[in-house]
């Protein structure tokens, strides 16, 4: 591998599944599905919720930045990754490493913040449905989303900027399929408790306080659900929010598996990934945003008309 100096390395291999030719056309194979499913799957949401004036609502317009961001973490790693799959050079530049670093920072952190925003949301559609228009206003929801994607951006260049900054040791072999930010840190000669100590900080900032939001919104929602009468009323309510429930089990309970769970300080300096970590991680980067607009499409009424709407327009058209 080539270095400029004994610090700054010009490149990174990505040692992923090699030795396993095997397993790598496997994974390419489902990887390569995922991703059209990924794509095809979160521009439809998208293309529904910009064409369906009655989807022009807070909770839609959230809907179409998940999608969004779904598509552009997953473009961020998986062509790299399905590329190296098939190639005998598994290398990727360090200004590149540190570009998928920043971008697949950025794109996780906003999706905790945003999904948190959207626990708002349905926080106020159920519990202060009176007031819901004039809290959720476009005035209210659009800087929402922007600062979802502004704190995102900022976090990712803070912690990048550290990583990058670090005296790399001559091993220069990313046990990962991606130039993630953890991997890409264990690699480091210098201290590295000033970037542990900033990531746990922005970790209890922009995923554990989403998650708390959350949590807290949810408990409203339910105590609010319960108290009504009817079950027709109920399932109702709980109709409008299951499929954000949904998704936000799967996304935080993969995140908090990979990133919260204890290491052993062998576990950290050791070169072999536990082969659990990593099917964790991809279920993390490619599963979940393929099943978002599985989830919102089955489980959603709105949508499911929205569809039916277009379909029957395009057709009356012809």
């Amino acid at each position: 591998m080539k270095w400029e100096n004994q610090t700054i390395p010009v490149e990174f291999f990505l040692k992923g599944l090699s030795g396993y030719p095997r397993l790598e056309l496997l994974f390419f194979v489902l990887i390569l599905i995922m991703y059209v499913v990924i794509l095809l799957g979160n521009g439809t949401l998208i293309l529904i919720s910009i064409l369906d004036s009655n989807l022009h609502t807070p909770m839609y317009f959230f809907l179409g930045n998940l999608s969004f961001l779904d598509i552009c973490y997953t473009t961020t790693s998986i062509p790299s990754t399905l590329v190296s799959f098939l190639s005998e050079r598994k290398t990727i530049s360090f200004s590149g490493c540190a570009a998928q670093m920043f971008l697949g920072l950025a794109m996780g952190t906003t999706e905790c913040v945003l999904l948190g925003v959207m626990a708002f949301d349905r926080y106020v559609a159920i519990c202060n449905p009176l007031r819901y228009p004039v809290i959720m206003s476009k005035k209210s929801y659009v800087p929402m989303a922007a600062g979802s994607w502004f704190a995102g951006f900022i976090n990712s260049a803070i912690q990048t900027t550290l990583v990058v900054q670090l005296t790399f040791c001559q091993n220069n072999v990313i046990n990962h399929f991606s130039c993630e930010i953890l991997a890409v840190m264990k690699m480091a000669c210098a201290d590295i408790s000033e970037n542990e100590f900033i990531m746990l900080v922005a970790t209890t900032l922009f995923t554990l306080t989403p998650l708390l939001l959350i949590v807290i919104s949810y408990s409203s929602i339910i105590s609010s659900i319960l108290k009504i009468r009817t079950s027709d009323g109920r399932n109702k309510a709980f109709s409008t929010c299951s499929a954000h429930l949904t998704v936000v089990i799967i996304f935080y309970g993969t995140i908090l598996f990979m990133y919260m769970k204890p290491k052993s300080k062998e576990t950290l300096n050791s070169d072999d990934l536990d082969a659990t970590d990593k099917l964790i991680s991809m279920f993390y980067g490619v599963i979940t945003p393929m099943m978002n607009p599985l989830i919102y499409s089955l489980r959603n009424k709105d949508v499911k008309g929205a569809v039916k709407h277009l379909l029957r327009r395009n057709v009356f058209n012809k």
